[in-house]
């Protein structure tokens, strides 16, 4: 681990008090982490301190000052039509953008009570499967979840494939599900100084007449450490309850989405376009059943996988291609 950066951190408790003077932070500590089962791609990120070191504790309580600013905002100018200006609907779709983080993070993060099967060693990566029972979630549809991840590294800096990703002009050319349809955002709140720190509500016009006007809710977030961009598809009816300041614990979510970080110490300074290679995560979480108690299908599996793999073919195939350009 590096050694704690006092300075740095004292710097930046004057520009937080500064800005939220409602707000003091008392310590920031490190944490000790049994490296033993690190994944040998991730294992030069955690040995340099990037992975659980001080520059990350202070980029996340950063963020999350800048979370707290965006929901408490009041005075929004309406010169967008896209913006979202009620306060009671920014606060209940920033928290149900936050629910879904939290999903997608537990789905990836397995505990010891969820251990990953690992469902192919054969080709460039291996898919991990996990699964588990939904049963009394609101936030959750019902039945057996199924979530599948896996990590790779690309050579593309982390700012230009977080850019690609959260872009909703690219996301036909990585998103089967999207059909190839035209993707536009309909409403979005800034959630940070940076523009890419956004929470966005997309409408899918796919071609295919059954999944036409689908809503997509996304948040992409970028600090000084890494990025993520997380996705799920939302009932047209329950967002617009969201969007006039209903709760949103009741909206069921089951997202996929992107982790992004860098390959190593050369890259860790994450918004320099300039930087090194990239580690990506895709995870996907998918109902295969609507009843908690059915056995999972082998043919559920292999969709999960099939379409894990061809999502991460069409990133590498479109993103190294205009990063060579």
């Amino acid at each position: 681990m590096e050694p704690f950066n006092f300075d740095m951190f004292l710097l930046f408790l004057n520009l937080l008090i500064s800005s939220q003077r409602d707000c003091l932070v008392i310590w920031v500590d490190h944490v000790e982490v049994d490296d033993r089962s690190v994944h040998n791609i991730y294992r030069p990120l955690v040995n340099c301190g990037l992975a659980f070191g001080a520059k990350r504790w202070v980029a996340t309580l950063d963020r999350q000052c800048e979370h707290l600013a965006s929901t408490m905002a009041s005075n929004i100018p309406a010169g967008d039509l896209c913006v979202i200006t009620s306060p009671e609907g920014r606060k209940s779709m920033l928290k149900l953008a936050e629910r879904m983080v939290t999903s997608f993070c537990s789905g990836v993060g397995a505990s010891t009570g969820h251990a990953w099967t690992t469902l192919s060693t054969t080709g460039c990566d291996d898919v991990r499967v996990m699964t588990r029972k939904s049963m009394d979630d609101p936030g959750r549809p019902p039945g057996i979840v199924l979530s599948a991840a896996t990590s790779f590294w690309i050579s593309v800096p982390p700012k230009r494939v977080f850019d690609f990703l959260r872009d909703q002009n690219s996301r036909s050319e990585w998103d089967i599900l999207s059909n190839g349809g035209l993707v536009e955002e309909m409403a979005h709140i800034a959630n940070g100084r940076d523009p890419g720190n956004c929470v966005s509500l997309l409408r899918v016009n796919s071609a295919n007449s059954s999944q036409s006007n689908m809503l997509v809710l996304q948040e992409s977030c970028i600090d000084s450490t890494g990025s993520y961009v997380i996705y799920a598809s939302v009932d047209i009816v329950a967002m617009k309850m969201v969007l006039s300041g209903g709760d949103p614990d009741y909206v069921a979510l089951l997202p996929p989405g992107f982790a992004i970080l860098p390959d190593g110490p050369g890259g860790g300074r994450i918004l320099n376009v300039g930087s090194g290679g990239s580690l990506l995560t895709v995870a996907f979480q998918i109902l295969v059943d609507s009843v908690p108690t059915a056995k999972l299908s082998l043919g559920s599996v292999a969709t999960v996988n099939s379409l894990i793999k061809c999502t991460i073919e069409r990133i590498k195939s479109v993103v190294t291609c205009e990063n060579a350009q």
